[in-house]
């Protein structure tokens, strides 16, 4: 392909409209669709121009944390604090054009406003909350969110980090890994076993505090751009006043938890819609054989099968959003959302892939970027696997866990 061509396609990919096959617009509201413009405006025009020369280096794009505090998409179905209030259905749409975008930026999105802000919101007093979220709606200050750790993932409820009570003090041991931004944000909210109940507790720790230590993960082909970290927790000395007062247990943090999946599942949907568009357009412009490979039956098939999932995913999130706004929404329920939408995402781009042949593996094109960052989604905030146990037990009323 020569590079007239090559450049005339990522000026069209730049330009390109979401995928709407089933007409989902026309069950936004008014707000959701300005909202879902406005995050869409901003993407193409200020993050997919510089997103492939960051992530091929591994570095955060630092510029851009102004530009999205102003562009007002701080909120996710909290209220107050001077945040922009949301139904969990506009939350998506946020996740869902950043992952069409770059799954990085949605990821640092996701962990400073889904993880460490709602587990302020939802875990802290309200003089924690008047303390720390204003200024983190502004994104003055970033958060992160710190509860796997190097022996521990998928099960996070046998934390091995302790805290201990010392007077008006407590002091926080132990290790974390994989917290996005941990590198650089100023505040992180960690979750240690007490040892004297033996129950899960929530601090909120500052990046200066004495005993605090995050490296940054290198070697990553997969959302290249978050800053995860190590992080050592070397006796950390906090008051009581950073106890986050309304976590009690490992139920208190799974309340964060069941609010992520939602931000995942339009992610991926996200991430999904990108790597059909691209595929589509590639196959419409890329000649062989003299003629388009998008004339032969075989390409057809596969983007049919394509929209096919990226159509059903656009409808689970629809709903998805719908029954956390209505308080409806169960573990179960977010968690067959999440298996679904990430394992499926990850087959629609391998698919992308495929019909760009030797192209699809360059950053020029973006799928081999959206597939590498699927391969994050497909496992954080529970794998897929653990999702699956997690519906199974609910639907034959056992338990298949280790």
């Amino acid at each position: 392909m020569s590079d007239t061509v090559t450049t005339a396609l990522q000026d069209e990919l730049a330009h390109s409209r979401g995928t709407d096959y089933f007409l989902m617009r026309e069950q936004l509201t008014t707000d959701e669709s300005e909202l879902l413009d406005r995050v869409r405006a901003f993407g193409e025009a200020e993050i997919l121009p510089l997103v492939s020369d960051y992530w091929e280096r591994g570095e955060f794009p630092f510029e851009l944390v102004p530009r999205l505090a102003a562009l007002g998409i701080v909120g996710d179905t909290m209220q107050g604090y001077g945040m922009t209030p949301m139904t969990a259905v506009g939350a998506g749409l946020i996740a869902y054009e950043l992952g069409r975008i770059d799954g990085s930026i949605g990821t640092f999105l996701a962990v400073h406003v889904g993880l460490a802000m709602q587990s302020i919101y939802l875990l802290g007093s309200e003089e924690q909350r008047q303390r720390w979220l204003p200024e983190m709606a502004a994104m003055t200050k970033i958060g992160a969110f710190a509860l796997t750790e190097p022996e521990h993932g998928s099960d996070s409820i046998a934390l091995e980090a302790t805290c201990r009570r010392e007077g008006d003090d407590w002091v926080i041991t132990g290790r974390k890994r994989w917290p996005g931004n941990a590198v650089w944000c100023d505040l992180i909210v960690v979750f240690a076993r007490d040892v004297e109940d033996g129950q899960v507790k929530g601090f909120v720790i500052q990046r200066d505090d004495p005993g605090y230590s995050a490296t940054k993960i290198g070697g990553k082909v997969s959302l290249r751009m978050v800053q995860n970290a190590d992080i050592v927790l070397d006796d950390i000395r906090v008051g009581e006043d950073r106890r986050l007062q309304n976590c009690h247990s490992f139920a208190d943090v799974a309340k964060v938890l069941k609010g992520t999946r939602n931000t995942v599942a339009w992610s991926s949907t996200g991430h999904a819609v990108a790597a059909y568009e691209i595929a589509l357009t590639y196959a419409q412009r890329r000649t062989q054989f003299g003629r388009p490979i998008a004339k032969t039956q075989a390409i057809q098939s596969q983007l049919v099968a394509m929209l096919a999932d990226v159509t059903s995913m656009q409808l689970y999130c629809i709903r998805l959003g719908r029954l956390i706004d209505d308080g409806a929404l169960t573990d179960t329920m977010a968690a067959l959302a999440k298996y679904y939408c990430s394992t499926k995402a990850r087959d629609v781009c391998r698919q992308a892939r495929d019909i760009l042949g030797g192209n699809g593996i360059t950053l020029d094109f973006h799928v081999m970027r959206h597939l590498c960052d699927m391969e994050a989604l497909v496992t954080y905030e529970g794998t897929a696997e653990i999702q699956s146990l997690i519906v199974g037990k609910h639907i034959t009323g056992q338990s298949a866990f280790a």
